[in-house]
């Protein structure tokens, strides 16, 4: 089994999976990131190599804090941003051979099918001091809508709800 870490949540994938963490890649961090006045990555990539799916999964843990960026762009607007500046990035990668994390990009570029996943932790239940922002079915819908061309199924899970998705999730302490 894989496991990779994004703030209090860890999600854990088959062990036949090759998963990354996207953003802390070297290429991301030292050369795309500033390319083109600038790029977003998306957390983690996930190949499954048995059915050649490629998953892009973004993880967004608001149970503590709020959404504090910009509210000029929606969360729906920065999810489709960053899966299609990290296929961007996954492609200069790719051709660039100076680096260690090529051989991923090579793979994931040959897969036949692409997802998209947006992991969205928020308050269990609605309080005044936290509130749940975001009803899943509507940011899912409208992910639909502006990731059609990449992925006409995302999804939007959290963790009462990962039957999904083919890996787990666990809140850490």
């Amino acid at each position: 089994m894989s496991v990779l870490q994004e703030g209090k949540l860890a999600c854990t994938f088959p062990s036949n999976w090759k998963v990354t963490k996207y953003d802390d890649w070297a290429f991301y961090r030292n050369r795309f990131v500033n390319c083109c006045c600038g790029n977003k990555a998306v957390d983690f990539l996930a190949y499954n190599p048995r059915d050649r799916t490629l998953w892009l999964v973004e993880l967004k843990d608001y149970r503590q804090f709020r959404r504090t960026k910009d509210d000029t762009l929606s969360l729906c607007e920065e999810i489709s941003l960053k899966a299609r500046d990290t296929l961007a990035g996954l492609f200069a990668a790719k051709v660039d051979t100076s680096h260690s994390e090529q051989p991923y990009a090579a793979q994931a570029l040959g897969t036949s099918k692409l997802r998209v996943v947006l992991h969205l932790e928020q308050p269990r239940t609605h309080s005044r001091l936290f509130p749940r922002d975001y009803d899943p079915a509507s940011v899912q819908q409208k992910l639909k809508q502006t990731l059609k061309p990449i992925d006409a199924h995302p999804q939007v899970v959290e963790l009462r709800t990962m039957d999904s998705v083919p890996w787990t999730a666990t809140s850490i302490p």
